[in-house]
């Protein structure tokens, strides 16, 4: 019965915090994004985290940003630095599209290439990743 206990905990461990590879385009790795939401470079360190709440957080644990409920994103001061809509689209500050999620983890740039790619994680994360924050 122990066995069973600790066989499935593991299970349960391993799938709750399961990390999705985020991809360039030519296939290679540059991190993951884990379900709790914790970001990690390809060498597994933690450099970022977003928050449940949107709150987007760097190495330190420092507040760098905020993902609010309708899409906007916001840098550390409160400022609009962007936002992304339902259907994964990306834009700007000033509103210019500058790419897009799709639902299937395909992440384009403006001129609808390719550019990355990481499946299984919230578009908004990954949008954030790729298109607004810098975490090294």
């Amino acid at each position: 019965m122990r066995y069973l206990f600790l066989l499935i905990f593991s299970l349960f461990s391993l799938t709750t915090v399961c990390a999705q590879e985020v991809k360039l385009s030519d296939g290679k790795q540059i991190g993951s994004i884990s379900s709790d939401g914790t970001i990690r470079n390809r060498s597994n360190a933690q450099i970022g985290k977003i928050s449940s709440d949107g709150t987007i957080r760097d190495r330190n644990n420092t507040q760098i940003g905020k993902i609010e409920s309708d899409g906007t994103v916001r840098d550390r001061s409160g400022s609009q630095v962007g936002r992304i809509k339902s259907d994964g689209t990306v834009y700007d500050r000033s509103n210019a599209q500058i790419g897009k999620v799709e639902s299937d983890g395909t992440v384009r740039n403006r001129q609808n290439s390719q550019i990355g790619k990481a499946s299984g994680v919230k578009r908004e994360w990954v949008a954030v990743a790729f298109f607004f924050f810098y975490f090294n």
